[in-house]
């Protein structure tokens, strides 16, 4: 470590990964990693894998990948671990959710099948379209919750882990507004021993991971931990956390393109969005108060960053519509279709149309990886509570309520960039440049 910057731990023995849902982007996760080491594929898409950082001015040519500089663990020291409401294996959920190739995941099989699911907490009253078998019971969300506890304990002793962060992979739980019983950990501790209504299955994993310290990251738009009594929590016992909601496919393609339209100063008169996609992912969004979740989510992002009340000849008015459509043919291959009306010179009408045939889970996948060795340095790194330099992976990030969140991906992976300059103690980089001019 550099004498400046932060310090940071350097890593010692494996790191554990604990997956809620072992579904398709958990198990093309587990296969990614799996089939990268054995040489029978590339991890694109992986920032931590094959991104670079710029250190220094241009001239100085300084641009290590991100895994020399700073110290991330490596592939072959993740051990895996999953909570999934289906007792398969993780070879057989992989073939079932049909996004890889048989003939791949033949080659991974004697490591995946090794991976058996704990029994999961789920309450059919937030995920409506799912029906669960392989599933705890108990009195108390409150005990529940310490049954996860002692499967998070039981999990690192067996596999001799002092390090362990866990991902959100589950499917989008119906809507819950932020209530009383959110608002301080005190009030959620009774509330879970109380059973209130409120307090859905993914706060009870948070709740577990935090009270052990452990990092944890959001990949659906579920309210899970984004409330101030997990705020509290994370900041007592230094756990790094983020959220919500994997930025994929369409979401992606919106924080691309919008940026570039108020770039320019094109305005807008309105953006269409709908999806079709089958995998299980789908089937739950088909529920209408889990779409109105990740309804929410989607579309927070146009006004976020084309800011109407700055601009409001350019943005004020625009029509923002997002349709998403189950389609049990398209399986995982998710089809997301964009027409967005835009305007110019003088106000002549414009339009743009987009046809994003994209693999759902091979775009989450590579994400996964990130989030958890970024977690992993954060947490050596002494980070706590928010970690906002991770926006970069999110449709929804999470900020401090006095903070509006950032959007616009290629302001998101400058933080991104200049949090681990930061952390590394190298300067910030500015793109100002008039120093090459003097």
């Amino acid at each position: 470590m550099s004498e400046k910057g932060i310090e940071i731990v350097e890593p010692k023995g494996k790191l554990g990964v604990l997956l809620i849902g072992l579904g398709a982007v958990s198990t093309t996760f587990i296969a990614g990693v799996e089939a990268v080491q054995k040489g029978l594929g590339e991890p694109i898409g992986s920032l931590t894998q094959m991104g670079t950082i710029r250190l220094g001015k241009r001239t100085e040519k300084r641009i290590p990948k991100i895994l020399d500089f700073v110290s991330l663990e490596s592939l072959d020291r993740l051990v895996f671990g999953a909570w999934d409401i289906f007792g398969d294996d993780a070879y057989a959920a992989a073939v079932k959710a049909g996004v890889l190739e048989a003939d791949l995941l033949k080659q991974l099989k004697p490591e995946l099948e090794k991976l058996q699911p704990m029994k999961a907490v789920f309450d059919t009253r937030y995920v409506k379209r799912l029906q669960g078998t392989h599933v705890k019971q108990d009195k108390t969300k409150w005990e529940l919750a310490q049954r996860l506890i002692e499967d998070i304990e039981q999990f690192k002793e067996a596999n001799d882990l002092e390090r362990t962060v866990m991902i959100w992979c589950g499917s989008t739980e119906i809507f819950i507004s932020p209530s009383e019983v959110h608002q301080s950990l005190e009030s959620l501790e009774a509330g879970m021993k109380a059973n209130d209504d409120n307090i859905p299955s993914s706060m009870m994993y948070a709740y577990a991971a935090l009270k052990l310290g452990i990092p944890f990251a959001n990949g659906a738009p579920n309210l899970t931990v984004d409330i101030p009594a997990f705020l509290e929590l994370a900041e007592a016992n230094q756990a790094p956390i983020c959220g919500k909601d994997f930025k994929t496919g369409q979401t992606l393609m919106k924080t691309i393109l919008a940026p570039g339209l108020k770039a320019r100063m094109l305005g807008l008169s309105g953006w269409f969005s709908t999806n079709i996609l089958g995998n299980r992912d789908g089937e739950v969004l088909d529920d209408p108060e889990s779409f109105k979740t990740k309804e929410e989510s989607k579309l927070s992002v146009l006004e976020y960053i084309l800011q109407p009340e700055v601009y409001p000849q350019l943005y004020s008015d625009f029509y923002h519509k997002v349709r998403i459509n189950y389609y049990p043919p398209r399986g995982d291959n998710k089809e997301g279709w964009d027409n967005l009306d835009i305007f110019g010179w003088l106000g002549y009408p414009m339009q743009i149309k987009i046809d994003f045939l994209c693999r759902d889970s091979i775009l989450a996948a590579p994400l996964v990886l990130d989030l958890v060795l970024f977690l992993d340095l954060a947490k050596r790194a002494g980070m706590s509570g928010i970690q906002e330099w991770l926006s970069f992976y999110f449709k929804s990030p999470m900020t401090p309520p006095e903070l509006y969140p950032e959007h616009d991906l290629f302001i998101q992976l400058m933080k991104l960039k200049n949090t681990l300059r930061f952390i590394r103690g190298e300067g910030q980089i500015t793109h100002l440049g008039m120093d090459y001019y003097e």
